[in-house]
């Protein structure tokens, strides 16, 4: 299996760190849509505020709220600080957690610590993760289930990042037959198996090729918040894909397109709704539009790269309290009533 040297790896990892603390990563005149809907206010909710539920069950799980903590890092050190604050905020809020390519851990036994929450996060969802791609570069089932049992996750996350290879500028680009390998994975592993983006957006005709080759939930991770396009530019030393990259500022599915693509033709495919979701009022109208869960990611990173794990806890409870009355304002008193609630509509 052919791969890059330990120190490259913990090198591109630190460096996807940093670019996403301190440069613009969204793309320009792109936005994920959910500003198009707004939620027609109830003054009489008939509802008391504190009898408002959000919980709700996640891959047989139940949790307390609807959100998952989506895949970011790992491989290094610094990832390792950061999944540690992210596991134990996940496990005390009741959120599930993915965590980031586990690459790196199958390749080198040494970066294997740093994904391993399982023991700050016993009850949780985890979500294990591999892209795709590797699949045509030496990875194969083995390598799918020692990512399961390294974390002991409760499913495998493959993701799709092609343009993000393109950009990279040690990616890997075949992606060639990936569907059938896609279903062998699907077909071998012991727990369930999900695919999603990294923010350029799943459309209903592919996610119907996933389900159809055995995936069993769909993370629309669409675009309108980070874009590795952007991210892999700053890190590009070739001025020609630096400039390259402006013309893809744009590109990708917003994630209100995608849920709506995604759920209208398949009602009872369970679905994570992630890509530039900032608050609890996004994710209350991201489950509105059919998701079942809603996923952040940059805007935890600030504060699980912050020493203080108090500021995490703290956004994770206000994330949590915008959803809350986001659902008392419409009179919606669990997770089931808000899903396809008509009190959200186009503005």
């Amino acid at each position: 299996m052919e791969h890059l040297g330990f120190d490259q790896t913990e090198k591109r990892k630190n460096e996807h760190i940093d670019i996403c603390l301190t440069e613009e990563v969204e793309g320009e005149g792109l936005t994920t849509g959910l500003e198009r809907y707004r939620f027609k206010h109830n003054p009489l909710p008939e509802i008391a505020y504190n009898e408002v539920d959000i919980s709700t069950s996640f891959l047989n799980k139940k949790l307390n709220t609807p959100f998952l903590i989506s895949s970011m890092t790992g491989g290094t050190e610094r990832a390792w600080q950061i999944n540690q604050r992210l596991a134990k905020a996940a496990e005390a809020h009741g959120w599930a957690l993915g965590v980031g390519s586990m690459r790196a851990a199958i390749q080198e036994s040494k970066s294997v610590y740093s994904f391993d929450v399982r023991k700050y996060a016993p009850t949780i969802p985890v979500l294990a993760n591999i892209g795709a791609v590797q699949l045509n570069y030496g990875f194969t089932v083995e390598e799918c289930k020692r990512s399961i049992d390294l974390i002991q996750a409760d499913a495998l996350i493959l993701h799709l990042n092609p343009l993000q290879e393109v950009f990279q500028p040690e990616g890997d680009t075949d992606f060639q037959d990936l569907i059938v390998k896609i279903r062998e994975v699907a077909k071998a592993i012991p727990v369930p198996l999900g695919v999603k983006e990294v923010g350029m957006g799943i459309d209903a005709k592919t996610a119907q090729r996933l389900i159809s080759a055995g995936a069993s939930f769909i993370d629309v991770a669409g675009a309108g918040g980070t874009s590795w396009i952007q991210v892999e530019s700053y890190r590009s030393h070739q001025t020609m894909r630096r400039q390259a990259a402006k013309a893809f500022e744009d590109w990708g599915n917003p994630t209100a397109d995608c849920i709506i693509d995604v759920r209208k033709q398949h009602p009872d495919v369970p679905m994570i709704a992630s890509g530039g979701l900032k608050n609890g009022v996004d994710a209350a109208k991201a489950i509105a539009l059919g998701a079942d869960v809603s996923g952040f990611g940059r805007a935890l990173l600030e504060n699980a790269v912050d020493d203080s794990e108090e500021a995490l806890s703290e956004q994770l409870k206000r994330i949590e309290f915008e959803l809350r009355t986001a659902m008392f304002g419409i009179g919606a008193s669990s997770i089931n009533r808000l899903k396809y609630n008509s009190a959200l509509r186009k503005k």
